[in-house]
């Protein structure tokens, strides 16, 4: 039997797919799909990828998990809450599913280098029902009604922020809108900035990312992030854009969602068998960052599974989040090395954990 290796995913909506989803993360992929059978209210009803288990068998030990309530004001119909206060709630309740599944045994937050140190440890010789460690991350700031909220959300555990998610938000502008960081916005950096919060650059339109880069001189990430020169649009990093993460000592983790991966995506519509979308591409986007940056310190994996899409919109030679254990044999293929399959698998973001959680 193989030695599977220890991974890190840098993106899941876990509390989103529970609470807005009615998912029980504690079931095997296979009994959520069944209980879903005949839904239709979602377009991945039945498909999803991903649950605790599904995750132990792929030893996915470690991710960066996910608050997320999108604030949209009138006359904007992209879906989301019609208050800062009714968003920061959403999250609040979010957040109570993380404890609840502390309190389960299920997960544990990460919260300094110690957590992380003890967890690694843990995840040497990891039993069938090891507790899988997260990272608590906010993907859209909307919901901080104010630099106050921000505190708080630091005091439970918060450590990462992307300042926007899709559309025109309070604080930048995020995919499919165009604009700068607003006055909101460099309050809101300069206070990341002070508490120690990883700024994921993950959503931000071109103009945004060049100035929060500017106006941020704490640590920069990008959670779930995939390669322009092979999807010609703005959600994706340009070559300049990579390369000034890698700068910043950034890692950028590559998604799984098939628009992401192959240009003319119709979603509702395309198949990904049909469109060629399997995990060499995910493959292909780490491979361009290693070689744009001249080594393997800034690439890794951010798969977004189940980000409000499933198998319909995802790889077709992956059933669940446990075949991202195909990924190490992937790049050897192509010649990496096992040092070098570490860093892409986990070590990078652990490392950067390591030097940027707080004491």
């Amino acid at each position: 039997m193989l030695t599977k290796s220890l991974i890190f995913d840098a993106h899941l909506d876990l509390a989103m797919n529970a609470l807005e989803w009615n998912r029980d993360l504690r079931w095997r992929v296979e009994d959520i799909r069944k209980s879903e059978e005949g839904m239709t209210d979602k377009p991945d009803r039945a498909k999803g990828t991903v649950s605790l288990p599904s995750m132990r068998e792929g030893q996915v030990g470690l991710c960066i998990a996910t608050q997320i309530a999108r604030y949209v004001k009138r006359g904007n119909n992209i879906p989301g809450w019609s208050s800062p206060e009714q968003a920061w709630a959403q999250t609040q309740g979010q957040l109570a599913w993380y404890k609840t599944m502390e309190d389960n045994g299920e997960i544990v937050q990460i919260r300094t280098p110690n957590d992380l140190q003890k967890h690694l440890h843990l995840w040497e010789n990891p039993s069938e029902k090891e507790a899988i460690g997260y990272i608590l991350s906010l993907e859209g700031a909307d919901s901080i009604i104010s630099m106050d909220h921000l505190q708080t959300a630091y005091d439970y555990g918060l450590r990462a922020i992307g300042p926007a998610h899709y559309g025109p938000g309070t604080y930048a502008y995020g995919t499919d809108s165009n604009g700068g960081i607003s006055i909101k916005g460099r309050e809101l950096l300069k206070e990341m900035e002070r508490l120690g919060i990883i700024l994921d650059a993950t959503h931000l339109c071109d103009e945004s990312f060049r100035e929060a880069l500017d106006l941020y001189q704490g640590p920069v990430w990008a959670s779930h992030n995939n390669c322009r020169s092979f999807v010609p649009h703005s959600r994706q990093f340009t070559d300049e854009q990579i390369t000034e993460l890698a700068n910043r000592n950034g890692v950028i983790g590559i998604a799984l969602d098939a628009w992401m991966m192959v240009p003319g995506w119709i979603r509702g519509k395309s198949d990904p068998k049909a469109m060629g979308v399997s995990l060499k591409l995910m493959i292909n986007n780490i491979d361009h960052i290693c070689q744009l940056t001249g080594n393997s310190l800034h690439a890794g994996i951010g798969s977004d599974l189940d980000g409000a899409f499933g198998r319909e919109q995802c790889p077709y030679d992956l059933d669940t989040i446990a075949d991202l254990q195909k990924v190490p044999a992937m790049l050897s293929k192509i010649g990496y090395s096992a040092s070098d399959i570490k860093n892409i698998l986990s070590d990078n973001w652990i490392s950067f954990l390591k030097k940027n959680l707080p004491l």
